[in-house]
């Protein structure tokens, strides 16, 4: 049973009736809501405020009421645990998001009758220096030029065996789920997010091969940044976090089943359709 649900919201999307379908869901069977001190104070609601180690903690349920981007940032911070999350989109094309605001009292019945299912999804790791702290991609790491720096240049090394370098305006090493997002604009497979693998995935390629690798989630890749490239920023599900230069490498690997996300019936494949506005195969007359 869910006891405790807690809130990740859209720092300026607007949130009110989403959170008071909850609230009031929630106080008719005894559950606590609980949020970020940030974000539910500014909203008019009888979320408790809470740190989000205290978060993470005690809730059963995470409900990430934004976009894409509030989705991945609440899978981020759940890593590692059990704690399934639900996203509701407040946006356009939430792709990740798993309902609408319209469908949260449906859904919220379906929890309430056991009516859905938990599914695992993969991230990606590595790490941008010796002494960092390992950083986390539901979506995708990607290596990609500084305008006026050069191109990025970029040797790619599965399980220890040199494969091939791309020359190209970025490098993104995505994970199924980030099979819709920027390696997907790249000219990138659409993967099921059941899926388990790592897709590198050249953006603009100026090099002769310009195919996407996709990879076993159990390889571990290294990218190394070759003399002839820039210095190239790390963007980690779309935020720059570092910078690498000539001669610099980092290793990405697979986390299994990192996050786990409610879903209630709807396919990837239904998803996909509806969002990326997939009319199926051209006739040929």
């Amino acid at each position: 049973m869910v006891g405790t649900v807690g809130l990740v919201l859209h720092p300026q999307r607007d949130s009110k009736e989403a959170i008071d379908t909850i609230v009031a869901w929630a106080m008719a069977r005894g559950v606590t809501v609980l949020g970020l001190p940030e974000e539910v104070g500014r909203i008019d609601c009888t979320a408790v405020p809470v740190d989000p180690e205290s978060l993470v903690k005690r809730a059963d349920l995470l409900v990430s009421l934004g976009g894409d981007g509030t989705m991945l940032r609440t899978m981020r911070l759940i890593a590692g645990r059990p704690t399934p999350v639900l996203g509701v989109n407040l946006g356009r094309l939430g792709f990740l998001a798993e309902i609408d605001v319209s469908e949260l009292p449906d859904t919220l019945s379906a929890i309430d009758k056991h009516q859905y299912t938990v599914e695992p999804r993969m991230a990606v790791k590595t790490r941008l220096g010796d002494d960092s702290d390992e950083v986390i991609a539901f979506n995708d790491i990607a290596l990609a030029r500084i305008p006026g720096e050069g191109m990025a240049a970029v040797r790619i090394t599965p399980a220890g065996h040199p494969f091939v370098s791309y020359a190209a305006d970025a490098v993104i090493v995505a994970t199924s789920t980030g099979s819709t997002a920027y390696a997907f604009s790249a000219g990138g497979p659409l993967v099921s997010p059941r899926v388990e693998a790592i897709l590198v995935v050249p953006a603009a390629a100026h090099s002769a091969f310009n195919r996407a690798l996709v990879l076993p989630a159990d390889e571990e890749v290294v990218l190394e940044v070759l003399p002839t490239s820039g210095r190239l920023a790390v963007e980690v599900d779309g935020a720059v976090l570092g910078h690498l230069c000539p001669g610099d490498r980092i290793t990405v690997c697979a986390v299994p089943s990192a996050a786990k996300v409610v879903r209630l019936g709807t396919t990837f494949y239904e998803r996909a359709r509806r969002k990326l506005r997939v009319d199926g195969s051209a006739q040929v007359e």
